[in-house]
């Protein structure tokens, strides 16, 4: 598969250049102690290497299912960096592939992430500070709403650009954002006590339940 100047891709300095932007903002806001929590962030690192090489650097994706893409659609361009956007050319979708709605949907919940992640961050900061539970803001609706902002996120860039590589990660890193919130549950039963436990009874853990207020 050769890559033409004009094709969109081999522009390895903007595929390092969006990776370290995702990276260290998810080093601000996580700040990784234990080994599992580094464990999480280098997958979701992992993660975000594997979006940003296949966007802006090697289309890999497009590669492993070039011949059944030609075979279904035989007019596609698949050095054509617009075809990226894979949901937009298996839907039929035409015109700009920004513009459409799963494109601006992707831009919704990756923002949703991202605004979920700041919010959170800003109130779990300041109850650490006084060593007192994070229960307010997005933490009255849901026991680990830093998590739920990073699955969106990843979520998002699934239906902006989706890649194998991606795909295979997303589930595993669901897997192990729960795990590392059923541990962080644990460590807060032994610190708070009744306090935490009664949080638990009344607060969901990642999906905002209305019966609950």
């Amino acid at each position: 598969m050769n890559i033409g100047n004009d094709s969109g891709y081999g522009l390895w300095w903007l595929a390092a250049i969006n990776t370290a932007i995702f990276i260290i903002f998810a080093l601000s806001f996580t700040r990784p102690k234990t080994k599992h929590e580094w464990r999480s962030f280098g997958t979701f690192s992992a993660f975000i290497v594997a979006l940003f090489t296949e966007m802006y650097g090697f289309p890999l994706t497009i590669y492993l299912l070039s011949g059944w893409l030609i075979k279904r659609f035989p007019r596609l361009d698949l050095y054509s960096h617009n075809n990226g956007h894979l949901w937009e050319t298996l839907f039929g979708l035409k015109g700009d592939p920004h513009m459409n709605i799963i494109h601006i949907i992707s831009i919704l919940v990756i923002g949703g992430g991202f605004m979920l992640i700041i919010n959170s961050w800003h109130v779990l900061y300041r109850a650490q500070r006084v060593h007192q539970l994070a229960i307010s803001g997005p933490y009255s609706y849901i026991r680990h709403p830093q998590y739920l902002g990073f699955i969106l996120i990843m979520l998002g860039f699934l239906l902006q650009w989706p890649t194998l590589p991606t795909f295979i990660m997303f589930p595993i890193l669901i897997i192990i954002y729960t795990r590392l919130a059923k541990k962080e549950e644990q460590d807060s039963l032994r610190e708070f006590g009744d306090e935490y436990r009664d949080y638990l009874r009344k607060v969901p853990a990642f999906l905002p339940d209305r019966s609950h207020r």
